[in-house]
């Protein structure tokens, strides 16, 4: 039994495989279906009644790369997510098509724009997404024979984009600021998780919960107001509401440190905070009684009771000041100012420049390989680098295997459709079906993803190369063929690949927590208040990317994957210190001991220490027992900083 217990263990699949295609817990955006539906199906049905097919076939490519972008939540953001990535499809369609059939020529170009799209690629999400469509609409163009004269392509392909931004701004006179609100109420109702789950082992899952909210409610707010020129009465609210739920979490921080000779947290303090919620999400106003909150008994109660009490006066507020939400976040730069940040980003990282060498050259061997040994349809190859390089989807290692086996998934599909359906009016229903996969799979991870854009891309292809059921096989060669160049010119061939940067960048984190603690007991009570919520809020969000990297990390194969999971625990360790600082700041706040300026310095030196040995390797010096006594005002912390010194003794 044992012997066969053991021969089945080493016939599993491994761990970073079966990790990256276990399907995420996500709920179904069902308006984003129906929306996938109509934008991918009404194209076909207009391009079939005028005899037109391949033009309704280009304008449901448009529409298939608006549905694909199509993730900001706020209906200003979604203008702006859709239309600039369209643009650069449109301009990528142009050079495209411009090259077809130019042999050799079109390998030059493509590898160039495959270079500018790695670059781009680098400087935010938008540029991310219109990189890709730049390339890919490029690839399509050189590869594909596409109707005349040179300008309608791009139109159409435009024309596309457009029916997925009207169809995504139908209800914005009836829902203005409901996302905006929907967002701000729930890291709202984030806080009152984490308040309940104080003292309890689901805390920390609380707060990572919580770190993502905030993250997300952020970045919506602040690329709005980066947006609009003048100041907005409803977003100076929602800024206002949104920076009033700081002192809460910092708050629940200092819950998390209660004795626990004191019982749980009162329920009364979440139900505040959802009653809080309820009225951000509704745009409730005026004077409202008190919340009722029990009495303090101590510290950490009585933070939350001030806490709680401050954003109930901050949410029912009737006219927020308008440079309060400014002066604490900071003004946006100047639209000048952010293009020569975007410039010198682009121009100047060596990281954008890796990325951009990376994808030019997968590229240009995939056009060599497919110029010099004649591949059917051979723009499939490109267009399968394409996707694997890109560069926040993942492990580029585990995106070609996820990318195979999705791939081989959604040729599944498309063998009847291809094979049984005659083209005409039954292709606009099966569109119609096919198109609701893309958005109800996209959340479930990459090789779903995957599975759901291939019967669609194969359907509009055909359309335009009449190749029917003949086109199932070369394309699951073509993706083989283009997941293999991905492994070997895009990863094996990169030292980076195997030496992966993520214990520097932990080490970043841990300096950056070192210093944190210096600025939190630095200071006097109720002095510097903003400045360090913002340095807290920074070190999350940048711990949160660490996190990310992690987890990307767990999903490639030896040994980059098998540091990543003995790290793991390092990285947890690293957040339980930033909360555990916060709690203690709070506290010495209502009334718990101050510590002594040496007590601060010595866990200073101690994470300093820390994060100098990350980088280096070399041994932890023995920290100051002297000076951090275990009655010392900072005793948790310096637990909390011992455990993570030990963690890092027995990394590999």
């Amino acid at each position: 039994m044992a012997r066969r217990s053991r021969a089945a263990a080493r016939l599993a699949p491994p761990s970073w495989l079966t990790e990256s295609l276990r399907p995420k817990a996500a709920p179904i955006p069902w308006a984003a279906v129906a929306r996938a539906s109509v934008a991918l199906a009404a194209p076909l049905a207009v391009g079939t009644a005028t005899g037109r097919p391949g033009y309704g076939a280009l304008v449901s490519m448009g529409a298939l790369s608006g549905v694909i972008g199509d993730t900001a939540d706020a209906y200003r953001m979604r203008v702006f997510n859709i239309a600039v990535p369209q643009l650069f499809g449109a301009l990528g369609v142009l050079l495209g098509s411009l090259v077809h059939g130019a042999g050799w020529t079109a390998v030059a170009l493509l590898t160039l724009i495959a270079l500018v799209s790695g670059m781009i690629s680098s400087i935010g999400a938008v540029a991310s997404v219109s990189g890709l469509l730049l390339l890919l609409n490029a690839v399509v163009g050189a590869g594909l024979p596409l109707p005349s004269p040179w300008w309608l392509p791009p139109l159409l392909l435009l024309t596309g984009g457009g029916v997925v931004l009207v169809l995504a701004l139908l209800a914005w006179p009836l829902r203005g600021g409901t996302p905006e609100r929907a967002v701000v109420a729930g890291t709202y109702r984030a806080v009152a998780d984490l308040l309940e789950a104080a003292g309890s082992p689901g805390y920390d899952g609380a707060r990572q919960a919580l770190t993502q909210s905030l993250n997300q409610s952020y970045d919506l707010l602040l690329a709005r107001r980066a947006r609009r020129h003048g100041r907005s009465r409803s977003l100076v609210r929602l800024l206002a509401q949104l920076n009033a739920v700081i002192p809460v979490v910092e708050a629940a921080s200092a819950a998390q440190l209660r004795p626990s000779s004191y019982g749980p947290l009162p329920a009364a303090y979440p139900a505040a905070v959802r009653q809080l919620a309820d009225a951000v999400e509704q745009s409730r106003t005026g004077p409202v009684p008190a919340p009722a909150l029990p009495e303090p008994a101590g510290p950490s109660t009585r933070a939350l009771d001030e806490a709680i009490g401050h954003a109930a006066d901050v949410v029912h507020e009737a006219e927020p000041d308008p440079y309060a939400a400014a002066d604490r976040l900071g003004h946006p730069a100047a639209l000048r100012d952010r293009a020569g940040r975007a410039a010198r980003a682009l121009l100047l990282s060596g990281a954008s420049w890796r990325y951009g060498l990376r994808l030019a050259l997968c590229i240009g061997l995939a056009q060599v390989l497919v110029s010099v040994i004649p591949v059917p349809r051979s723009y499939w190859v490109a267009l399968t680098v394409t996707f694997v390089m890109k560069p926040d989807f993942g492990s580029v290692f585990s995106r070609a295997v996820l990318r195979a086996l999705g791939t081989a998934a959604g040729l599944l599909i498309a063998i009847p459709v291809l094979a049984e359906v005659p083209h005409g009016w039954w292709d606009v229903p099966v569109m119609a079906a096919l198109a609701t996969l893309i958005p109800a799979l996209s959340a479930k991870g990459y090789a779903f993803q995957t599975a759901a854009i291939t019967p669609v891309i194969l359907l509009l292809s055909d359309l335009l190369n009449h190749q029917g059921f003949h086109l199932v096989a070369p394309r699951l060669y073509d993706s083989l063929i283009g997941c293999g160049i991905s492994l070997l010119a895009g990863y094996l061939l990169w030292p980076e690949s195997w030496h992966t940067r993520i214990g520097d960048r932990l080490a970043d984190a841990v300096a950056d927590t070192a210093s944190y603690v210096s600025l939190a007991f630095t200071t006097g009570p109720g002095r510097d208040q903003p400045a360090r919520a913002r340095y807290r809020r920074r070190l999350f969000r940048d711990l949160a990317a660490v996190r990310s990297e992690f987890q990307r990390a767990l999903t490639e194969p030896p040994p980059v994957g098998a540091r990543a999971q003995a790290w793991w625990p390092l990285v947890i360790a690293v957040e339980r210190i930033v909360d555990t600082t916060t709690a203690t700041r709070v506290r010495v706040e209502h009334g718990a001991p101050v510590p002594s300026a040496a007590e601060v310095g010595a866990v200073a030196r101690e994470l300093t220490d820390l994060a100098e040995a990350l980088r280096t390797g070399e041994a932890l010096p023995e920290p100051p027992e002297d000076v951090l006594t275990p009655d010392c005002a900072l005793a948790r912390l310096h637990h909390e900083v011992h455990a993570a010194r030990s963690i890092a003794a027995l990394r590999p």
